[in-house]
């Protein structure tokens, strides 16, 4: 990713909010790196630098700033200038891809070699695929550090360190501080229930949380996901281990509560909600592509975001399913009673492959797809996309939605969405995919703008 040093020292010197976690400005004198918006007094242009990602500052040897906390930005919107392949491989490494095999096991999910791969992340992210795991590492540590009380033995393994001794000398060596240090210099939480624990994760304003949670709640499955009071809601089972979750607006942040028995598995919580809540995306960005095309102008809503999932499985397995969903939820989900509107588990690939779906009330054609893409995971299916492509009886419509919300990826378009074609006035997906070409590379934000705006249109018409 290439920098302009005029527009980043700009940014610097006006401590501009938009460019929070676009860049990061390391100090010579200091050997810290912080974010734009740091409050700290300025340095002078000849003694700084400025670095793409803080995996690359951290590599240049700086360390992070305990004032600004760079562990709290809105995360770099990686996806700006690099290939699909960097930002798959960045989702991959945020669901721990690395911990199954290193780098030459996740440049062969890729289907490229091991070399170029870290020759594509040095050339747009400033720093190679293990340095960039490194650092989200630390930085999640740091934020269980100062925004909880999990002992430091676990703050260590539910940041992804195989052992205290390795975790205490990362953290020692990255902030000159011990873990204990640093957290008698922050804020010290304050009650929570045990098993609780509550994050805030920064975005970059402005954010439509009203379209979020409409979105969300018209595609809510009923008793597993609920939508209330402004927050987000669901049950979740991961490794064994029942949760829930909620997400609500908390200024320029989100605020997030996750109760769960094992800490460890905190860190893939937070990255899935992170993607789920499409928290890294730069809607001034965006904006400046689509607000001024005559189609998208009224309907792109300032902060629009692309609803993510949390599960692929479960994703595609319910929008099969349909208004079924929550019926079959409640009928072959293991029930529970963690929060209001939370009743059921969303049932496992083993259980909706073995079940007699059509004696619960299925169509025949549903209860098929929904046990050919059980099968398919069920027997270690990798790919959800190439999964649900192969199973007869889905509308490419869906599967391109289904696509669409469980890759993040941002230039991804459903191009037989039949409402997408009436909202953009065309007649068919060749018609519709030559005029999303002026909206790449936000044809995914295009979309969520034209839903919006069918979804208005319909309402006008019930009207």
């Amino acid at each position: 990713m290439d920098l302009d040093w005029r527009i980043c020292s700009r940014a610097r010197l006006s401590r501009d909010a938009r460019f929070d976690g676009r860049f990061y400005v390391a100090v010579l004198s200091t050997g810290i790196y912080c974010r734009p918006i740091c409050r700290a007094r300025t340095a002078k242009e000849a003694n700084v630098r400025y670095f793409p990602t803080a995996a690359a500052a951290a590599e240049a040897g700086f360390r992070p700033c305990l004032r600004c906390r760079p562990e709290c930005s809105p995360g770099t919107p990686a996806w700006l200038g690099t290939p699909s392949t960097v930002s798959r491989a960045l989702r991959l490494i945020s669901e721990s891809a690395l911990d199954d095999g290193g780098v030459e096991m996740l440049a062969e999910k890729l289907g490229i070699g091991s070399r170029h791969l870290r020759r594509l992340f040095l050339k747009h992210l400033g720093a190679t695929p293990s340095a960039v795991a490194e650092t989200r590492r630390l930085h999640f540590a740091k934020k269980l550090i100062d925004e909880t009380r999990l002992p430091m033995n676990q703050v260590a393994l539910a940041a992804g360190f195989g052992s205290v001794r390795r975790f205490n000398a990362a953290i020692r060596k990255t902030y000159h501080r011990s873990p204990t240090q640093i957290r008698r210099l922050s804020r010290t939480p304050g009650d929570v229930e045990e098993n609780q624990y509550t994050f805030r994760l920064g975005f970059r304003p402005p954010y439509a949380w009203g379209a979020m949670l409409s979105f969300l709640a018209a595609h809510a499955t009923a008793g597993v996901e609920a939508v209330v009071g402004g927050s987000y809601r669901r049950s979740i089972s991961l490794a064994g281990n029942d949760g829930w979750f909620e997400v609500s607006r908390d200024g320029d942040a989100l605020a997030v509560r996750i109760e769960l028995g094992e800490p460890q598995l905190l860190f893939a919580i937070v990255e899935r909600i992170r993607a789920m809540f499409d928290l890294s995306a730069d809607p001034a960005e965006i904006a400046r592509c689509l607000q001024d095309d005559p189609l998208l102008g009224p309907s792109c809503v300032p902060g629009l975001r692309v609803p993510g999932c949390w599960d692929g499985f479960e994703l595609a397995a319910a929008a099969i399913l349909g208004n079924r969903a929550g019926p079959v939820a409640k009928a072959l989900g293991r029930p529970c009673s963690l929060a209001d509107g939370l009743t059921n588990f969303f049932p496992t690939k083993e259980v909706l492959a073995q079940a007699d779906l059509r004696a619960i009330g299925l169509p025949h054609d549903r209860a098929e797809a929904v046990q050919a893409l059980a099968r398919a995971f069920s027997a270690g299916s990798a790919d959800l996309a190439d999964a649900v492509r192969q199973i007869g009886g889905v509308l490419p419509a869906t599967a391109q939605w289904i696509e669409l919300r469980s890759q993040g990826e941002p230039d991804a378009f459903p191009t037989h969405d039949a409402g997408l074609m009436r909202a953009a006035g065309v007649r068919s997906p060749v018609e519709l995919e030559r005029r999303a070409q002026a909206w790449r590379p936000w044809r995914a934000y295009a979309a969520i703008c034209l839903q919006s705006a069918a979804a208005a249109a319909a309402e006008r018409r019930a009207g």
